[in-house]
């Protein structure tokens, strides 16, 4: 990875849509080298898709919990189960399987107490958790999709 490859990623980061020849004119490369590099990250893996970032206000999802799962049941079999069952509750957007005392961590966006009360119900229907302890965000201080690329 060059310094053009990077440039690009920062540009894509900030914005997936920009045109092809603005992302060329920016890093400095012609179109059809620009649009080279670009289809080569993708094919790499490094690119692997372009979204759109919702509003959560606007969606009414304005209410973020972070939620600790503590569980005794450490087997292959619990842990495809347990991938399953959370990856089915669309309101479970990130699940981190953790080192330490919490196993796992899941970050949930739901309309409010209610709406979150809900899912925590639907979790502790999956056999094996002994602890869940949720956090509710007051504030979100920075949240970004971007990628630090000084690493590569």
């Amino acid at each position: 990875m060059d310094k053009f490859d990077r440039s690009i990623l920062t540009l894509l980061q900030a914005d997936c849509t920009l045109p092809v020849g603005e992302i060329a004119e920016r890093v400095g490369l012609g179109s059809t080298a620009c649009w080279r590099r670009i289809q080569k990250l993708e094919e790499s893996g490094m690119i692997q898709r372009r979204v759109a970032l919702l509003d959560p206000l606007q969606l009414n999802v304005k209410v973020t919990v972070f939620a600790a799962i503590r569980t005794h049941q450490h087997n292959a079999q619990w842990l495809a189960r347990f991938h399953e069952l959370v990856g089915g509750l669309p309101e479970v957007v990130a699940c981190y399987r953790m080192a330490g005392d919490t196993d796992y961590l899941l970050r949930i966006v739901v309309p409010d107490i209610a709406g979150y009360d809900a899912v925590y119900k639907q979790l502790i229907q999956i056999e094996g958790i002994s602890d869940i302890s949720s956090s509710f965000a007051m504030e979100q201080i920075k949240a970004t999709t971007q990628l630090p690329l000084g690493y590569v």
